[in-house]
């Protein structure tokens, strides 16, 4: 446990406690329930405050290219109607940097940690304007890490532990859990995408998944008659200022619909979509050297 890492930690707890900063700010919950409960709402015909797919992709393109340079490998692969992409995950810039590159037809939402979305005053009013994010709540990496270190006798973490257990959500409630899966096939039924991470968490190493995958990326391009894009980044681990990322795509996966999943065929579209994105990894990745301007800036701005 970095120190760095700690801090995040005790800054996650604060958030979760609807206390940042000093300031009392309005729950994460409360902003989960106005956001799933707007998304939902699209479903009845009401419309949902976002800005448009050109304008939103032209903002990130801004920024992204501002520090890096951006690398895309067969975008014409990404098909011009609902479709999931299925990402390796490696750093909270990357659905950034994939809505700074994709097409703008379908629209694409995202799924995303709502105490990172949420925790600082100018991402909440980037997410207002730009809109196409799905808050979850989960547990993050650096929290299970903090409760396993004071089960094995850090008793310098022992209150923190605590306090992740008491504050921090484990985002297992049914009635949130069943509407995020409405909205979810809502979208995809009526065109637009979604970018899933199956691995369900940050990867630490590049060019390698955290096995096994969820299977909730294959159950809804089951259910809704989607395909699923592989798609590979590499690069994105370990950030700084003039470094080359690569999105690079793979080519669909089809699958027969079926409202009800079975065991068997979930299985086996989930293996053959490890397979497609272990395929798209470089297999000898090396971490460039030297000098790297704006690492920490860059790396941590995000949190």
């Amino acid at each position: 446990m970095t120190t760095a890492a700690i801090k995040r930690v005790k800054e996650g707890v604060a958030a979760a406690s609807d206390v940042y900063d000093g300031l009392r700010l309005r729950a994460v919950r409360q902003i989960i329930e106005k956001t799933l409960n707007r998304l939902e709402a699209i479903n009845q015909g009401h419309s949902e405050p976002k800005a448009s797919s050109g304008l939103r992709r032209f903002v990130m393109r801004s920024l992204i290219h501002s520090f890096f340079k951006v690398r895309v490998e067969h975008l014409e692969r990404i098909p011009q109607q609902a479709a999931i992409l299925s990402v390796n995950h490696l750093h909270h810039i990357d659905p950034l940097l994939l809505l700074a590159e994709l097409p703008t037809q379908p629209y694409y939402y995202i799924l995303g940690d709502a105490r990172t979305l949420y925790n600082k005053c100018w991402k909440r009013f980037i997410l207002d304007f730009a809109g196409g994010v799905i808050p979850l709540e989960r547990v993050w990496k650096e929290e299970i890490a903090v409760m396993e270190a004071a089960k094995a006798g850090k008793q310098d973490l022992v209150e923190l532990a605590a306090a992740i257990k008491q504050t921090v959500p484990t985002g297992e409630d049914i009635h949130t859990l069943r509407q995020i899966d409405r909205i979810i096939l809502a979208i995809l039924t009526r065109g637009d995408g979604m970018i899933l991470f199956p691995e369900g968490r940050l990867g630490t190493t590049e060019a390698q998944l955290h096995l096994p995958l969820k299977r909730g990326t294959v159950i809804y391009a089951l259910r809704a008659g989607v395909p699923i894009i592989p798609v590979a980044l590499i690069g994105t681990h370990d950030l700084y200022l003039g470094k080359e990322l690569t999105i690079r795509v793979g080519e669909p996966l089809h699958f027969a619909q079926t409202t009800r999943p079975k065991r068997q065929e979930v299985d086996l579209a989930l293996e053959k979509l490890q397979n497609a994105m272990l395929a798209l990894l470089p297999t000898d990745y090396q971490e460039p050297t030297g000098l790297k301007l704006l690492g920490y800036f860059l790396n941590h701005i995000l949190w």
